[in-house]
């Protein structure tokens, strides 16, 4: 956005349209002009006689801009003791995957590893999407039940 607060002539663009018309495209205009560009910037304040310069702060601002402006933000990494459960949940979900069938391995894997959808698996395997669903949550139930006694 080039200059912000010049707002198009529309008497200019829609030479036929009636002043009514007019009058809400640029109170329209200016609303979104708000809305987009006010709202987002911090304004100045320069007083010469103090030799006083006051900053209004932008009361919202995008993150683009942001980010434009050399802003950083704290990165939302898990810490050391939250990686470390992670690891040994996913430890105890390798072994307890060791104790299921191959059936039951690969619908797992394929569901959960390989992100396909039941109803493309029950294409593949001849099966109803309603059954794939079935044995999805009997294995998962057997899995929970696995990792309770572990």
């Amino acid at each position: 956005m080039a200059y912000p607060y010049k707002i198009p002539d529309f008497k200019k663009i829609y030479p036929n349209t009636n002043k009514e018309v007019l009058d809400v495209l640029k109170v329209t205009e200016r609303k979104m002009r708000y809305q987009e560009y006010d709202l987002k910037t911090e304004k100045f304040i320069v007083d010469s006689e103090n030799n006083k310069v006051t900053v209004i702060p932008s009361r919202e601002d995008s993150y683009e801009r942001l980010l434009d402006i050399g802003v950083q933000f704290e990165e939302k990494a898990p810490g050391v003791e939250e990686q470390m459960l992670g690891r040994m949940e996913a430890e105890q979900l390798h072994k307890v995957l060791s104790f299921l069938s191959a059936d039951e391995q690969y619908l797992i894997q394929e569901i959960y590893f390989h992100e396909r959808t039941e109803r493309d698996l029950a294409k593949e395997l001849g099966y109803s999407q309603n059954a794939i669903n079935k044995r999805k949550k009997r294995i998962l139930d057997k899995l929970r039940r696995l990792m309770e006694n572990l």
